[in-house]
């Protein structure tokens, strides 16, 4: 299955703007067995004075820009296609967690890949009392890391409401727990501190999720999103499993990857810094879908 993506993130600058430079990471990647980018065309208006492209640590592809003069918006606009393979059949091959805690001490590897970057904690995700006892109190020891994996994904998606005007970007995870409402950041960093308050390796992936109108209903323009979710590493013999906490489902072809990190900050679509003496105003449309 081929799908086509289109992205718009527009910045519009109360006054204009100037000596800005920014760090864009939106691109899909290229997983072998799973998804394969075969198109793309990155646009940055207005053109910026210096253009790079690089891949981070964790293998993400990033595209870097500079604008010097003054300029009152910055648009990014992707559109691509990637080819997604349908999911092989997979059993649970994981261990209980405590024999997987072992096979983590056993690490020496510290590849991008490797767990032990993932057990925590990280610039965005400290550790949080109220999210370990939530953990623990869901925990089976004589369940498989998988199991434990989907019993608190499932859990956290019955105790959390989505509200989209809840929290901000900037919200940290223990304050969307404690509300208890959130979006689909505040859900993958939740549960990345849970598994990790268990000695489970927990990250943060970045992508998009296509999703389809309610019945009888037309997909809007614009109406698919950005989305995050959680990837656990579950034993030597699993590997790394992806589940989605905001929907309760382990992830499947609807989700297109398109960074790896421990938490948003590595992996956050656009980051910067402008010289601006005014506040600023953004916004962003997704459309993904099935191509021709």
């Amino acid at each position: 299955m081929i799908y086509s993506i289109r992205l718009t993130i527009a910045h519009f600058y109360e006054r204009p703007a100037a000596n800005s430079r920014h760090l864009i990471r939106v691109l899909p990647r290229t997983l072998v067995g799973r998804q394969r980018l075969t198109t793309h065309l990155l646009e940055i208006f207005p053109e910026p004075e210096t253009r790079s492209e690089g891949l981070d640590f964790f293998g993400n592809t990033t595209h870097s820009c500079a604008h010097r003069d003054q300029h009152s918006e910055m648009s990014i606009k992707l559109s691509c296609h990637v080819d997604m393979h349908a999911p092989l059949l997979w059993q649970d091959l994981s261990p209980d967690v405590a024999r997987m805690r072992s096979n983590c001490d056993d690490l020496t590897d510290l590849s991008p890949t490797s767990p032990l970057h993932f057990l925590g904690p990280s610039p965005r995700l400290p550790p949080n009392n109220a999210i370990r006892d939530f953990a623990l109190d869901l925990y089976e020891p004589n369940a498989s890391v998988v199991e434990n994996v989907i019993r608190i994904g499932k859990a956290l998606h019955d105790a959390m409401t989505f509200d989209a005007t809840a929290t901000t970007v900037d919200t940290v995870a223990s304050d969307a727990f404690r509300l208890r409402r959130g979006v689909c950041q505040d859900f993958t960093h939740i549960m990345i501190l849970a598994l990790q308050s268990l000695g489970i390796p927990a990250g943060y992936v970045s992508g998009y999720l296509r999703t389809l109108p309610p019945p009888g209903g037309v997909k809007l323009e614009g109406a698919d999103a950005m989305h995050a979710w959680v990837r656990a590493w579950c034993g030597p013999e699993q590997g790394w499993i992806e589940y989605d906490p905001t929907n309760a489902t382990l992830v499947g072809t609807d989700h297109v990857v398109a960074g790896y990190g421990r938490d948003y900050s590595d992996v956050s679509p656009v980051r910067g810094h402008l010289r601006s003496s005014g506040g600023q105003k953004n916004s962003q449309a997704v459309d993904v879908a099935i191509a021709g």
